[in-house]
C-alpha cells in the first residue's frame, strides 16, 4: 500500500507540473515556452529510440524531469534490453503485471512471446520439452490463433535447419527485433502515448503542409525548406498540401496579394503587389526598379493583374 501510495503521489505531482506548464504560456514567455516544448519532444524521441542516458541528461540540464516520462521508459528499458539479449522472462513478467489491460486491448503480445520461446526449444532440439511447453502455454490460445499455432507446431517436423522459406523465417534473428517493436507498440498503447514519436508527427505535418509539386522543380526558391535535398527525401512519401486556392505573396513585402492589395505586372512579366510598387514610385519620382532583374520603368507602365 505504501509503494502504491508513493507511485500515485508521484503521478499526481507530474500531472500538476504539466498542467501548470500548460497554463503558464502567454505572449511574454511564448519563445521560452516553445523552447521547453521542443526539448520535451526531443527527450520523447530519444527515449523511444533507446537513448536513455542522453535523454536523462537533456531533461536534467533543462530541468524538465517532471514534464517527461523518464521513469515510465525506464520500465520499458528492462524489457527491451532483455528481448535484445533473446530473453523473454522480463517481457512475460510485464504481460502478467498488465494482464487485464492487455486483454481489454485484445493484445497477442504474450502469445508471440510464447511462440518465440517454443521456437527456441525446437532450435535447441529439446523436442519433448517443446511439446510439453506447447500443451501448457500455447494450447489455450488455439481457439483464437489456431493458424499461427499450427504453423509454429509444424517446425517440430521441419526443424531449424529447414530450407523451406515458410518455416525458415521463424528461426531468423529478426524475429527478436519484431518482438522489440511489438513490445514498444503495446507499451505506448498501454500508457496512452502516440505510436509514432512526437518529433516524427510534427515534422511530417510541417513538411506535408509545405509540400507542393513546384517544390521538386529546378526553379524552386531557396527560401522554401523543400529546396534542400534532405528535406525532399523526408517529404517524398508524404501527401501534397491540399490547398484549394492558390495564394500570391509579394516578393518585396512578403504580404498577401488580394483584392485589397492587387498584383501589378511589370513590362518584363514579373509581378509585385500594388502597395510595394506605390511606395517605390513615391520614393523615386514615379520610377519602378525590378528587384530581380534591375529593369527600370514608369509606374504608368504597370498593368493590373486580376486574381480568378
Amino acid at each position: 500500500m505504501e509503494e502504491g501510495s508513493r507511485t500515485e503521489n508521484l503521478q499526481v505531482q507530474n500531472c500538476r507540473a504539466r498542467l501548470d506548464h500548460l497554463e503558464s504560456v502567454d505572449a511574454e514567455n511564448l519563445s521560452e515556452w516553445n523552447n521547453v516544448r521542443f526539448k520535451r519532444i526531443l527527450v520523447d524521441y530519444m527515449l523511444r529510440m533507446s537513448y536513455y542516458d542522453t535523454a536523462r541528461k537533456l531533461a536534467e540540464s533543462s530541468k524538465i524531469e517532471e514534464l517527461v516520462d523518464l521513469e515510465v521508459f525506464q520500465e520499458a528499458k528492462k524489457v527491451v534490453d532483455a528481448l535484445k539479449n533473446q530473453e523473454v522472462g522480463p517481457a512475460l513478467a510485464w504481460c502478467a503485471e498488465n494482464k487485464s489491460r492487455l486483454k481489454k486491448s485484445k493484445s497477442k503480445f504474450e502469445f508471440q512471446l510464447r511462440l518465440q520461446e517454443f521456437i527456441e526449444l525446437v532450435r535447441a532440439e529439446n523436442y519433448m520439452r517443446a511439446i510439453l511447453y506447447a500443451r501448457r502455454y500455447l494450447a489455450p490460445w488455439g481457439a483464437t490463433h489456431l493458424k499461427e499455432l499450427q504453423l509454429v507446431m509444424t517446425t517440430l517436423a521441419f526443424r531449424s535447419n529447414t530450407e523451406c522459406t515458410k518455416y525458415k523465417v521463424l528461426f531468423e534473428p529478426k524475429q527478436w527485433d519484431f518482438l522489440v517493436d511489438q513490445f514498444k507498440q503495446e507499451f505506448y498503447k498501454l500508457h496512452g502515448m502516440t505510436l509514432e514519436p512526437l518529433l516524427n508527427i510534427y515534422l511530417q505535418a510541417g513538411l506535408s503542409a509545405l509540400k507542393t509539386p513546384c517544390c521538386f522543380e529546378d526553379g524552386c526558391t531557396k527560401e522554401d525548406p523543400l529546396s534542400q535535398e534532405n528535406f525532399r527525401k523526408l517529404a517524398m512519401p508524404l501527401p501534397y498540401s491540399k490547398q484549394h486556392h492558390s495564394k500570391l505573396v509579394c516578393y518585396i513585402t512578403k504580404e498577401l496579394m488580394d483584392t485589397e492589395n492587387p498584383p501589378q505586372v511589370l513590362p518584363n512579366g514579373y509581378v509585385y503587389s500594388t502597395k510595394a510598387l506605390k511606395e517605390m514610385a513615391e520614393k523615386n519620382n514615379g520610377k519602378i526598379t525590378c528587384p530581380r532583374t534591375g529593369l527600370v520603368c514608369n509606374y504608368s507602365d504597370l498593368v493590373k493583374a486580376y486574381i480568378s
